[in-house]
């Protein structure tokens, strides 16, 4: 399937990945979390130095998606590894789906469900059997999005939001 409304995100756009990643991360996270451990996530994990060097990584990709195919300002992004470049399971016969976020004024318009689908292709363009994933245990909107979208639990796993350790659920997806 040809998808002309999702765009690989290139290293002369890290300043646009940076605000589109900030943005999205505030607006999904600022009601459950403080705004000095939102700051403190931006600069340790959101910096250019960070994105930049994510970018040039051989098993990462990163895409910008668009309400249309006008593209001018990213709907929001997604970000796959592959290989050593996957978070936490490392299973060569896996993608895993590290960040997927929409701004809040494109969510339910069909913009998560095409990068979902866009990422079980770009799986099966490179023979992976499975998709996986993390979400926030409190994410209750994402929880409901990955499980209609076939996605099953299978482990958990801390993770870093600016020095406070939350749990991720993990999700998996079969080919």
């Amino acid at each position: 399937m040809l998808y002309k409304n999702i765009e690989r995100c290139t290293l002369q756009q890290v300043h646009l990945l940076q605000e589109i990643a900030i943005k999205t991360y505030h607006e999904t996270f600022t009601d459950s979390n403080s705004e000095a451990l939102l700051q403190k996530y931006f600069e340790q994990s959101l910096n250019i130095k960070k994105l930049s060097e994510q970018l040039q990584q051989q098993h990462s990709e990163f895409y910008f998606i668009y309400a249309n195919d006008k593209k001018t300002t990213p709907a929001g992004f997604l970000k796959l590894n592959i290989n050593n470049a996957q978070t936490d399971v490392l299973d060569p016969q896996a993608l895993e789906v590290e960040k997927i976020y929409l701004l809040k004024n494109f969510l339910s318009q069909g913009l998560g469900k095409q990068l979902i689908n866009f990422s079980i292709e770009r799986a099966q363009q490179q023979d992976k059997k499975y998709l996986w994933l993390g979400v926030w245990e409190h994410n209750d909107t994402a929880l409901t999005f990955y499980k209609k979208m076939g996605f099953e639990q299978f482990g958990e796993h801390g993770f870093d939001m600016g020095g406070d350790i939350q749990t991720d659920l993990l999700f998996k997806k079969m080919l």
